[in-house]
């Protein structure tokens, strides 16, 4: 996921999104508790995308505040 899609994706949309990331990564840290986790890439992958997620949400609160 890029940040360039992100950015075109709507504001509900991308709050909805950074729920099912916050879901997948909760899913990866079980399987990798009980070593059911084969693919440890996924873990720091999941954690960018909520970073990337929570960026793009924080500069349109900036946009909107500036805007104001």
């Amino acid at each position: 996921m890029k940040a360039k899609e992100l950015r075109e994706k709507s504001e509900a949309e991308l709050l909805e999104l950074l729920e099912e990331q916050y879901k997948d990564l909760f899913k990866l840290r079980m399987q990798k508790s009980v070593t059911e986790l084969k693919t440890t890439h996924m873990l720091l992958q999941a954690r960018k995308n909520i970073a990337r997620i929570k960026t793009i949400l924080k500069e349109f609160q900036l946009k909107e505040s500036s805007a104001a």
